[in-house]
């Protein structure tokens, strides 16, 4: 009886406990209220455009918490807001057009078919309206014709005559006539010779065949692509020349994601994505002049640096380095008015170069302008990306180009000549500029910079030739401007740290003053704004290496510290979260305040890899993730103990996805300073994620194993001391669950028990479920109550 009894009590102590922990919130926000997101928060406004007319914005909105955003409009005459029909958005012209400047006539794509607008009268004009999906429309024949590509070929349509013609004719194969064996040639012969009735149905045949062939030059080349695929179709504006692109895919093999919980009740299987280090694509420029009817390719085997040897190729020096596709990417053409030449944007297959090269169409051959190389890798705002090329177009005089570059060590806009050799910096200093376009007038520049400080992001013009900056907007925080057709009004979409976006609308100071602005959105529900928000400190720590790291400060009351801390480590790697404006971890955000509320400390920090801070804080964690993007963390860490009076056994980290990488490598590498980490949808293996993002920052596995082995968790597990919670989605179809299922068989057979997973079998890498979200952020709660606090 005795030991029923103690058995007895034992469960009601450890259900009492596992009940205290999750009750011990003594904050007035509740988990599952704020893992709601905007359904707690109030949905905010997004996709801004213009009326044609000007008398209305256009956004997307979901004030009535639907399911899914609608379009609304804001009548600027009346003052009022409305939300638009269905059927009657899809009259609207879509956000994305191509100008015609002269012609005061857009093309544009919207639901497959092509459109025409009048920018004058607003009329729309539907080019096809088909259940075909057309794409890509642009001007060509100086304005005459809109050309758009369908089922891979390119078509023209004439404004004035309405003719649509065809203007190219890709095939798998070109018809070739039968060969004949040496015995079969000798009977054709031989046939031939003895019947005149064959050798007149042959001449009949013959002069048919010539007539044809008079006819097929009417129509377009047939252009053999074999196996490949046709990209990046486009017509030069005076209606000549075709450029195109055949990529060839090789057939890597595919990862596998399986669903457990189906409607079919069945386990599906997933095609997902190859690995990195796979073999890549190859590429191959052409031109089809259409006036010749002739098909050349453009020559790239003369641009510098093509097949250098990377220079981390000189820590293996018993290998021989191998690159069979050194072309990565092959942008579309920037073409000049005149349709003779364009400005092309290059970039290498291991992405440490960029190449802006000048195209004459008329024989396909190049011209280097410009080589942008980076030991580590090509990237920054504007500049190159992930899957698309840079910022860059041509100056109003025809005779030089714009274009970006970070050759300072900050994303800067450049004008040069035509010959490559006249370069000239229009911006410079220890900050970045984004989305830079030319006005109308062609009198100015319109961009967004961080000029004042890394997390602010303010509206400036400037002269077309360069000079003084401007600030057109005077919030501190984010300001997401989308200018009036006219460009004498600016929607602005306008955030602050602790106040989510809302849409303002105020006249452009470059056309008199500014005036008043006027708010046009009303997002937050009575339950968010009945909490008193906290607007986090933006600070900066000393790292090790004497860099100076920013990031976001939370500090509780004095009559609540229980001398923890948290440090949470935001995703993606090269984002940027230590900033003024309404951040993207907004559920991250409420939960550090709920953290705060109950005596935490909470440091968010934007380590080495960030955005935002130029090109040596970007590449700081080349050839070693966990290097300094993780002793940023233990420095933070450091910090906190030094300054804020934070116990140094009390501190815990978390992040998702790149964050929680690091939160494995924290709780591997640095035990003695994290006594907890509670890792979501993270990184286990390097090797097993996917190239474009992989490759940037460590190679290949095959080329640089040394890269890969230092800079993934599962090499370092056995570091383990702390608790460590884990977290992921069993359908993640980018960091796949795979990646911590072998983790954890890791950490089985090293024999740590210090550990848990939790598992979503529905959620992937972004999670979409409230329930999923509350279990995951109370789980993460409870470990560092349990663990952190008395």
């Amino acid at each position: 009886m005795t030991k029923y009894f103690f058995s007895f009590c034992t469960f009601f102590l450890v259900l009492f406990v596992d009940l205290a922990a999750q009750e011990s919130n003594t904050s007035k926000l509740k988990i599952e209220d704020i893992m709601k997101g905007d359904d707690f928060i109030g949905h905010r406004p997004s996709n801004v455009f213009w009326s044609m007319d000007q008398s209305t914005i256009y956004f997307d909105w979901n004030p009535e918490m639907a399911y899914s955003d609608s379009l609304y409009g804001y009548n600027l005459n009346s003052g009022r807001i409305g939300k638009i029909d269905f059927l009657e958005s899809q009259k609207l012209p879509a956000t994305r057009k191509v100008d015609h400047p002269a012609l005061n006539k857009s093309v544009y794509a919207k639901n497959g078919d092509i459109f025409l607008l009048d920018r004058l009268t607003a009329n729309m004009l539907p080019i096809t309206k088909t259940k075909e999906r057309e794409s890509n429309p642009h001007f060509m024949d100086n304005g005459k014709k809109v050309a758009f590509i369908k089922k891979s070929n390119v078509y023209s349509w004439d404004m004035e005559s309405g003719v649509l013609e065809q203007l190219t004719d890709f095939v798998e194969k070109l018809e070739e006539d039968p060969k004949r064996s040496t015995k079969d040639e000798w009977l054709y012969e031989d046939q031939l010779e003895l019947f005149g009735v064959l050798r007149e149905r042959k001449e009949k045949r013959e002069l048919g065949e010539r007539i044809s062939k008079k006819l097929d030059a009417l129509e377009p080349l047939p252009i053999a692509t074999g196996n490949k695929q046709v990209i990046n179709q486009t017509v030069s504006p005076n209606g000549r020349y075709l450029t195109y692109v055949l990529m060839d895919t090789p057939k890597n093999k595919n990862t596998m994601v399986p669903h457990f919980v189906t409607e079919s009740g069945y386990t599906e299987e997933q095609t997902t994505r190859t690995k990195v280090g796979d073999e890549l694509p190859s590429y191959e420029m052409f031109v089809y002049d259409t006036k010749r009817r002739t098909n050349y390719p453009v020559e790239l085997d003369s641009l510098a640096g093509l097949n250098d040897v990377p220079e981390f190729m000189k820590d293996y020096p018993d290998k021989t380095y191998e690159n069979k596709n050194p072309i990565g990417r092959i942008g579309n053409p920037t073409w000049h008015p005149d349709g003779e030449k364009a400005i092309l944007d290059l970039q290498a297959s291991n992405y440490k170069d960029r190449w802006l090269v000048l195209l004459d169409a008329a024989t396909g051959t190049i011209t280097q302008l410009d080589r942008q190389h980076d030991d580590a890798w090509i990237a920054g705002p504007g500049i190159t990306g992930w899957f698309n090329g840079g910022d860059l177009g041509w100056m109003p005089d025809g005779k030089s180009i714009w274009y970006k570059s970070e050759k300072t060590g900050y994303a800067h806009l450049y004008t040069m000549d035509m010959d490559g050799k006249s370069k000239k910096a229009l911006t410079s200093g220890d900050f970045e500029i984004y989305d830079p376009y030319i006005s109308k007038d062609k009198k100015r520049w319109y961009f967004t910079a961080n000029k004042d400080q890394p997390g602010d992001r303010q509206f400036y013009t400037m002269p077309l030739k360069g000079g003084k900056m401007q600030q057109l907007t005077q919030w501190e925080g984010r300001n997401d401007v989308t200018l009036s057709p006219d460009e004498k009004q600016m929607a602005i979409l306008y955030s602050y740290s602790n106040k989510p976006t809302e849409l303002y609308v105020q006249k452009n100071p470059v056309y008199g003053k500014s005036g008043d602005s006027v708010k046009i959105t009303e997002s937050n529900t009575e339950a968010f704004n009945a909490y008193s928000w906290k607007d986090p400190e933006i600070i900066t720590f000393p790292a090790a290496d004497g860099a100076n790291v920013h990031a976001r400060l939370y500090i509780p009351d004095a009559n609540v510290k229980n001398n923890a801390a948290i440090i949470f480590v935001h995703g993606a790697g090269y984002l940027q979260n230590a900033h003024k404006w309404w951040s993207s971890y907004y559920r991250e955000y409420m939960f550090h305040n709920l953290l705060v509320d109950n005596g935490y400390t909470v440091l968010d920090i934007d380590y080495r890899g960030s955005a935002g801070y130029g090109r040596d804080w970007r590449t700081g964690i080349y050839r070693h993730m966990g290097g300094k993007d993780l002793s940023d963390q233990v420095d933070g860490a450091k910090f906190l103990v030094e300054n804020y009076g934070v116990d140094q056994d009390k501190i815990g980290m978390y992040g998702g996805s790149y964050g929680g990488f690091i939160t494995l490598m924290g709780m591997f590498n640095a035990p003695e300073t994290f006594s907890a980490g509670a890792a979501i949808r993270s990184v286990g293996d390097w090797a097993a994620y996917n190239h474009r993002y992989t490759a940037h920052i460590l190679n290949t596995p095959v080329q640089d194993s040394l890269a890969y082995k230092r800079s993934s968790p599962i090499y370092f597990a056995e570091g383990l001391e702390g608790k460590l919670l884990i977290l992921h989605g069993m359908v993640d179809d980018n960091v796949h669950f795979q990646d911590m299922v072998r983790l954890s068989q890791r950490l089985i057979e090293l024999g740590k028990e210090n550990w848990e997973m939790a598992v979503y079998p529905v959620e992937r890498h972004g999670f979409v479920e409230p329930s999923s979200w509350t279990d995951e952020y109370k789980r993460i709660f409870k470990l560092f109550e349990e663990t952190l606090t008395d």
